[in-house]
């Protein structure tokens, strides 16, 4: 649904040059909830307002839907309204919400329609069918000053699926929310994913925010995509800087010739006993340095980082009997890390 290829994207003031956005190539399937996170800095807004051509990139393509959007970007009046007329497939939700104050609920969720030439009658029935899809039909008098942050964003929600669009883009959309409401957008997201078969790319700096509903994820830094896949894909490779980030578990060796693992635990593996299965088995003890759990597209997965006694060579069969029972397993700070990783390949 959404491709960008080489995309690349220079800021020039006074002389000097940013690079934002360094050769990206990204590509988000057709109704799945695709998370970017990176810090501050690392290029995700720039991204995302370059999908819509909000920016327009210095190189590079942008595909939306099967359309080249940067083809559109050229001069005068009939690129501008192709551009204009793609751009209305294309939902936007900011995070500081960007509503006219001085125009009421329904009023702010007409604007798109408004500027479409929709009549007042088929503006006026959207509007409320889409606060009533957002939970806020009882709003549509009110004015954004009596609102909540998150009814606020709502607001933006319903707004930006006036067009009908078949993308969704939201750039930090729960990072001004308190937690409690950043959960309650997040789940309208997912839903809104689900019912209408919309195509989510969102734009965060929150690991919870990509556990809590995205299907697919990518890591940005300094402009660049330096790790990306499915959710799923993330947290069955070895080293994923994603998947580690997603289940920080802590805990370092306690002291000389010690091997420590990570263990990711997926689907029915998360509730089996297997730790204390490999302990039975080897007659060894095993040191737990941390834990998590937690569900993940409705998955339950799981990482524990343990403590072998010996080095790694003298734990290559225990290590096997982990792999064995379809468990991922990682080697933290270890020499022998790399061989575990390609032979887990």
């Amino acid at each position: 649904m959404i491709t960008t290829t080489g995309l690349t994207k220079v800021y020039r003031s006074h002389g000097r040059e940013t690079v934002a956005l360094d050769g990206v190539d990204l590509h988000v399937r057709e109704g799945e909830v695709y998370g970017v996170i990176g810090q501050s800095g690392a290029g995700k807004s720039s991204l995302i307002r370059c999908v819509n051509l909000l920016e327009r990139p210095t190189s590079g393509t942008v595909t939306v839907d099967g359309q080249d959007l940067t083809a559109l970007a050229g001069r005068g009046p009939r690129a501008g309204r192709e551009l204009r007329r793609a751009r209305s497939r294309i939902g936007m939700v900011f995070q500081h919400f960007n509503l006219l104050s001085t125009r009421t609920v329904q009023d702010n969720v007409e604007l798109p329609l408004e500027i479409l030439g929709k009549s007042g009658k088929e503006r006026s029935r959207k509007a409320l069918e889409l606060l009533d899809l957002v939970g806020l039909a009882d709003k549509a008098r009110a004015y954004p000053a009596q609102l909540s942050g998150g009814q606020k964003q709502r607001v933006g929600i319903a707004r930006a699926l006036a067009g009908d669009p078949k993308v969704l883009l939201s750039d930090e959309a729960t990072s001004a929310l308190d937690p409690e409401t950043t959960r309650s957008i997040l789940t309208l997201l997912r839903d809104l994913n689900r019912q209408l078969g919309l195509t989510v790319l969102l734009i965060t700096h929150e690991m919870d925010v990509v556990k809590s509903v995205c299907d697919s994820a990518a890591l940005m830094e300094k402009g660049r995509i330096v790790e990306s896949g499915t959710v799923g894909d993330l947290l069955a490779t070895p080293g994923s800087r994603l998947a580690a980030a997603l289940f920080p578990v802590g805990g370092e060796a306690t002291g000389a010739d010690r091997t420590v693992l990570d263990v990711t635990f997926r689907g029915e593996a998360a509730a089996q006993p297997v730790v204390s299965r490999l302990a039975r088995t080897y007659n060894i003890d095993i040191s737990i340095l941390g834990a998590a759990v937690d569900t993940v597209g409705g998955l339950q997965v799981g990482r524990m980082r343990i403590e072998l006694p010996g080095r790694y060579e003298d734990n290559v069969v225990p290590i096997g009997f982990l792999r064995e029972q379809g468990l991922q397993i990682d080697v933290v700070g270890h020499e022998s890390a790399t061989l575990v990783k390609e032979a887990a390949k």
